[in-house]
């Protein structure tokens, strides 16, 4: 690997970040061992100026201490092209800046640098309309606006799971049965009294006993372990934000036909790096924005997954 071979991470601030659970920080530090050089930017150092993106990119060294865990350089206004990657690492909210972000990078794609994950997925795949895709492999799910067809929805499968299509991190996720008079006034705040699409998709049990499975996809391959997120004895939500338990499991023969299924769509989309959540024998929701799991995954089966990442990225360049 070339000494030059440049890496720019776009990223919301580093120093806020916490360093133990950080995926973007294991990436980092699998690419410094790479021989990778490293440089920093956030959206706000980014740009278009005559059809050219550019940015103001800081030299980037970082360290596995939870107390000192990154220094950057002075940072050069410098062609975002210019750069042999880009790995875009900015986390949700999926907002019109977060597009225009997205077209940046599109520019930087094509004047020259790879874009992990490609920026026109970025645009197309939301993280629980993208499910729509397979069927086959979700629950029950509906997509609208209507409130009185997510009260038929209700009605027709009795417990339900319904949450805002731009949420994460378990933000704004309702679980009804049938009956709960606190139904209209959830479908009221979701849709915004129906101006708004939200999703709701068939309550899933297995959540209770197996938890909510975190599947890492690296150019299509899942990684052999599976995070299974517990949700605590007073929540409904898989997610570790929300104060799920991370532990883990092998991956099922039903997990691997569901990887067989999305891998390969998502791979020849550029789509390297993406976290399927997996409940009982059904994909939830296609993580590509910023999917996260690498740190815990790692260190309860001692992987190295943003090794595995950049090893892949390294074969799309050529330089493996």
């Amino acid at each position: 690997m070339p000494t030059e071979t440049r890496l720019l991470v776009v990223m919301d601030p580093i120093g806020s970040i916490k360093p133990a659970k950080d995926s973007t920080l294991a990436m980092l530090l699998a690419a410094q061992r790479s021989g990778y050089r490293l440089l920093y930017a956030e959206q706000r150092d980014i740009g278009l100026r005559d059809g050219i993106a550019w940015g103001r990119l800081a030299p980037l060294r970082v360290r596995d201490d939870p107390r000192d865990w990154f220094e950057l350089g002075p940072a050069t206004t410098r062609r975002l092209g210019d750069c042999h990657v880009i790995l875009m690492r900015k986390d949700p909210p999926f907002d019109t800046e977060y597009v225009y972000t997205t077209y940046i990078l599109d520019r930087a794609r094509d004047q020259g640098a790879l874009v992990v994950n490609d920026p026109r997925g970025l645009r197309d795949m939301n993280e629980k309309v993208y499910t729509a895709w397979f069927p086959e492999c979700c629950a029950p799910t509906l997509i609208t606006r209507d409130m009185g067809d997510m009260a038929e929805f209700l009605r027709e499968h009795h417990k339900v799971v319904c949450k805002p299509l731009h949420g994460m991190g378990g933000r704004s996720i309702f679980v009804l049965e049938e009956g709960d008079k606190n139904r209209n006034v959830v479908f009221e705040t979701l849709t915004d009294y129906g101006s708004r699409y939200a999703i709701a998709q068939r309550y899933l049990p297995q959540i209770v006993t197996a938890g909510d499975c975190r599947i890492i996809l690296i150019d299509g391959e899942p990684v052999p372990f599976a995070l299974k997120r517990m949700p605590s004895e007073t929540d409904h939500r898989g997610n570790l934000a929300a104060g799920a338990r991370a532990e883990s499991r092998p991956l099922t023969d039903r997990d691997r036909w569901l990887c067989e299924r999305i891998g390969p769509p998502l791979r020849d989309a550029g789509m390297v790096f993406v976290g399927l959540d997996v409940i009982g024998e059904y994909v939830t929701e296609i993580n590509v924005t910023s999917p996260t799991g690498i740190r815990e995954l790692d260190r309860k089966h001692d992987l190295d997954i943003g090794g595995m990442l950049i090893a892949s990225i390294s074969r799309r360049l050529g330089r493996s």
